[in-house]
């Protein structure tokens, strides 16, 4: 052979060789060399490069709302899911390709890791869960067998199943865990409790992960995240030093502007210098031209700034241009609503704090925490300003009434002259107007209160509250003479539009003097022909007033609970009307309020009450607190104790509370019965199985079914079944095998063949045939909205159960009413009946019951 030829033989020789050598199946030197680094720079960096790709879609897919706590990961869905659908695939590929080809590199569990971290990200969850599981069990690095079960736990907690996420951190944390493995394990564990609401143990963990970040981690997200935490619980202190952190990290843009702001909200000001450093920091806030979409809520957060420090009245100037500042609807609704409690709480101005509750009512979204008790405030207001109002027009009424019409005339000129600004003779200057009667100069436009002094025509914000009333019952109708007649003269009933394009006089009155040489005129005009100047008219007026006297103070001692302000607003009714119709009842009231605080007044008032009206309804319950079962009164009562039974429930103090609502429902029942049983109801839930809870509120809603109460316990009912469900759904359902224990014999039918009692009836004949000296009893129950159940009980043992059923297949279940019905029968244990009833679970059961009962 020539030597060339010889030496191309030789080279496919070793060529061979180094091929046969790097077989998938050899463990040889050159073999690992050739497959690890083929395995790790194609298909494993191909597809960690597409996941790395899927992560950052994932990541800006987060729709961060920084006035709530920020969710620390992305929620998997399966629409997010399609848009990357062909990047997951690709990876599972890729990662697929390298573990068949190279199965005995060192970087096979790192692929099986990417293809679960595919499927995870494809909401493919079940495989995902395997894939995890696979290189827990099987893989060789224990980092990489302890970032599976992170993933695992991420997974278990996208897919709601809380109780399996628990126990796999619980695992890793007795495991000696690398430093990365140890932050993600910590940040999961934040994110689990996050789910549940748990601020406490969420915050705990992300500061243990705290000194184990790194920049890629976003920190100053995380930071930020801790700091919102920090502030929910209370603990300023620790948020602040959280929030500079954040700012420290460089944050994106959004993130830095909230920190600041929030840093505002938790920063400790001990002195003045302080104070200036923070207002300073909202000026450069306000400065910054990239600020100007986040206007209104620097304002807002400038209002709540100066409201700690006791600045109201500049509060609500900064809470005012938040309003006017930007488009967000939740800004709006909570600087209106921030404004109309400063007028109510504070100031007592009850007009301007019920038009403002009227404006963030209709701006605040229904989903917002603590709708319902804004939305009650606000209806309350809407009768306490008419109240307040009625007393302060018709004072004002009666005091002008006794005044010559020049002096009224005067009164109103003096009005519409504070309105006009002077002219000095220099250039006017453009002035921010305000809605607020406040801003007025004139001495009618005064303060705001529930006395008696303030001339009701002064205040812009009254009247004007009672022109929007009006407008509302009658309609936007001209000022003219006869307004209520439906029947007009023909100029009168040519309408707005002719009225405005015409000059024709007015019908009446006005038609007969021509217009009004100023407004001023017409005002006078309107207020003089409303005067009680008659004695008829006068008591008219004084009896609008004693009414709203008293109603108000209904209002102050029922729905606002302010026990005082009731008491002199009672006081000063009968004072003011000492012959009033409402003077018994005004008494008992006092007597009650007084006794409330241990005070001798009240036997003072007990005594009044029996002396001056001896016959009334007031006085016998005084004397006899059995009257009450006999009149409507005995709510009152009712809902006196129904508050300190609340109280004490709210304590935890179930015995104290079941002893309260036992006094209370002896009294008799009432209109306020259901509240006092629906509390019972509450305590059942906290002390007796979920099973009798959720049936109890069942009866309540039949027995009340045009309660106000009804949809609450609606309510109750569909978020007990939703939490029972989910929990069972997490843990699976399962049916407990064992059955040597008390059973039930179920039958169970359609609602609508309405055969609930023939079924008991035939039931309870066989069991007086056949089962007499066990005293058994059929029950009947609603199963779900399509099926109700028919049950007896208890049968002592399987044996007895399984006798049981079969008596019944035998004498029943061939007869009417079984033979014309379509139904299931068979026998369950206690507990089984438990689980079988809350989860509706009846194809389950009866599979259960084929497998164990029949054989």
């Amino acid at each position: 052979m020539r030597p060339l030829g010889r030496i191309v033989l030789g080279f496919l020789v070793v060529l061979f060789g180094l091929f046969w050598q790097c077989s998938p199946n050899q463990n040889t030197f050159t073999s690992d060399i050739y497959h690890n680094t083929t395995a790790h720079y194609n298909g494993y960096f191909y597809a960690k490069e597409k996941i790395a790709e899927i992560q950052n879609t994932i990541a800006k897919s987060l729709d961060d709302d920084p006035n709530e706590i920020l969710r620390l990961f992305p929620k998997l869905d399966t629409t997010l899911a399609s848009s990357y659908k062909k990047d997951t695939e690709e990876v599972i590929k890729m990662a697929s390709i390298s573990i068949q080809r190279h199965p005995n590199s060192r970087w096979l569990d790192d692929d099986y890791l990417l293809v679960g971290l595919a499927r995870l990200y494809s909401c493919d969850y079940q495989n995902a869960i395997q894939t995890f599981k696979y290189v827990n069990t099987k893989g060789t690095d224990p980092d990489l067998r302890h970032k599976a079960i992170i993933y695992l736990t991420r997974t278990f907690i996208e897919q709601g199943d809380f109780i399996r996420a628990e126990e796999a951190f619980h695992f890793l944390e007795k495991e000696k865990l690398t430093r990365e493995n140890a932050k993600d394990l910590y940040m999961e564990k934040a994110y689990f409790y996050q789910q549940l609401n748990d601020y406490d143990n969420m915050v705990r963990n992300l500061a243990n992960a705290d000194t184990l970040l790194k920049a890629r981690d976003r920190k100053g997200r995380i930071y930020f995240i801790i700091g919102q935490v920090y502030q929910q619980l209370g603990f300023n202190s620790e948020a602040y030093s959280y929030y500079r952190k954040c700012l420290a990290t460089n944050p994106e843009y959004e993130i830095d502007f909230y920190a600041r702001l929030n840093m505002a909200q938790v920063a400790k000001l001990d002195n003045k210098k302080n104070l200036r450093v923070i207002r300073k920091q909202f000026e450069k806030l306000l400065a910054d031209t990239k600020n100007e979409e986040f206007k209104d809520k620097i304002y807002y957060e400038l209002g709540e700034f100066e409201r700690k420090q006791g600045h109201l009245e500049t509060a609500i100037e900064e809470y005012k241009r938040s309003a006017h500042s930007g488009k967000n609807r939740r800004i709006q609704g909570n600087a209106f609503l921030q404004i109309g409690a400063l007028y109510f709480d504070s100031l007592r101005r009850f007009s301007l704090a019920k038009a403002y509750y009227d404006s963030a009512i209709g701006a605040l979204p229904k989903d917002i925490a603590g709708y319902e008790a804004i939305s009650k405030r606000q209806k309350v207001l809407g009768e306490f300003v008419t109240y307040t109002e009625t007393i302060q027009l018709q004072d004002s009424l009666l005091a002008m009434a006794l005044l010559d019409s020049s002096v009224v005339r005067k009164m109103v000129d003096s009005v519409f002259a504070s309105r006009v600004p002077k002219d000095d003779g220099k250039k006017k200057k453009k002035k921010r107007v305000t809605s607020d009667s406040d801003s007025q100069s004139s001495s009618f436009f005064q303060t705001e209160s529930t006395s008696t002094t303030d001339w009701y025509f002064g205040n812009l914000s009254a009247v004007s509250t009672g022109q929007s009333e009006f407008a509302r019952i009658w309609g936007n109708i001209a000022l003219e003479d006869n307004w209520r007649r439906s029947t007009k003269s023909a100029n009168a009933s040519t309408g707005p539009a002719v009225a405005a394009s015409s000059d024709a006089p007015a019908a009446g009155a006005v038609a007969e003097s021509g217009p009004p040489a100023n407004p001023a005129e017409a005002a006078f005009k309107e207020l003089y022909t409303s005067l009680p100047r008659t004695e008829e008219d006068r008591m008219k007026a004084q009896g609008k007033i004693e009414e709203a006297y008293f109603k108000l103070g209904d209002l102050y001692y029922f729905q606002l609970e302010e026990k005082d302000n009731a008491e002199s607003t009672y006081e000063t009714l009968i004072t003011r009307f000492p012959q009033s119709e409402y003077k018994p009842e005004v008494l008992y009231k006092l007597y009650l309020i007084h006794k409330e605080k241990k005070d001798p007044k009240a036997d003072v008032l007990a005594n009044q009450l029996k002396v001056e009206f001896p016959t009334s309804t007031f006085t016998r319950i005084l004397l006899n607190p059995d009257y009450l079962k006999e009149t409507n009164v005995a709510q009152e009562k009712q809902k006196m104790i129904y508050r300190n039974a609340y109280a004490s429930f709210q304590q935890n103090n179930l015995r104290g509370t079941q002893e309260q609502l036992k006094q209370a429902l002896a009294i008799g029942e009432t209109q306020f019965t259901p509240q006092l049983e629906l509390l019972q109801i509450l305590i059942t839930g906290k002390t007796e199985d979920v099973t009798r809870y959720q049936y109890e509120l069942g009866e309540f809603m039949k027995k009340y079914p045009e309660s106000k109460l009804h949809a609450y316990a609606e309510k109750l009912l569909a978020s007990s079944r939703d939490f029972i469900a989910k929990t069972e759904r997490a843990r699976g359902i399962r049916f407990v095998a064992s059955f040597e224990e008390p059973h039930y014999f179920v039958v169970v039918h359609r609602i609508q063949d309405r055969a609930s009692n023939d079924i008991s009836q035939a039931l309870a004949r066989l069991n007086g045939q056949f089962f007499k000296a066990q005293k058994l009893e059929a029950t009947n129950l609603i199963f779900n909205d399509e099926f109700a159940m028919t049950f007896v009980g208890d049968l002592p043992g399987k044996e007895d159960a399984i006798t049981y059923l079969k008596q019944f297949e035998t004498h029943l279940a061939s007869q009417k009413p079984f033979s014309t019905l379509n139904f299931h029968n068979f026998v369950i244990t206690k507990d089984n009946f438990n689980i079988f009833y809350r989860n509706k679970a009846l194809d389950e059961y009866l599979s259960f019951f084929d497998r164990y009962y029949k054989k």
